[in-house]
């Protein structure tokens, strides 16, 4: 990436305690728009497009909040600035979720021939 490029994540609703990154991120800063209550976070790691990023701190056993509603609950404690996705947190819509590669969505339970 460019550094003069603006890294970008959305924060749909104020009590949201994701973003939504809108490009991919390399860690560093990255800039909250939308209903964000804080302008910029500090991204922990590469987080790839469209992929969730931690706004804060979010212990084990929290809901993960976008949409201003829980989508899901926090597997592992998950830093501010961390990647957010199916190594870290369980669907509360989707139970097959947890079955499915990280990167490609592909099911790892499933054999094909």
């Amino acid at each position: 990436m460019n550094r003069e490029q603006k890294q970008t994540a959305f924060q749909i609703h104020p009590s949201d305690n994701v973003a939504t990154a809108l490009g991919a991120l390399e860690a560093g800063r990255v800039t909250i728009t939308g209903e964000a209550c804080a302008p910029e976070i500090l991204a922990a790691e590469p987080i790839s497009d469209g992929h969730k990023i931690a706004l804060k701190d979010i212990e084990a056993g929290m809901p993960i909040v976008k949409y201003g509603v829980p989508i899901g609950t926090a597997t592992v404690n998950i830093a501010a600035g961390s990647w957010v996705h199916l190594h870290c947190m369980r669907s509360n819509y989707d139970e097959r979720s947890a079955h499915l590669d990280l990167m490609t969505g592909v099911p790892v339970d499933s054999e094909y021939e």
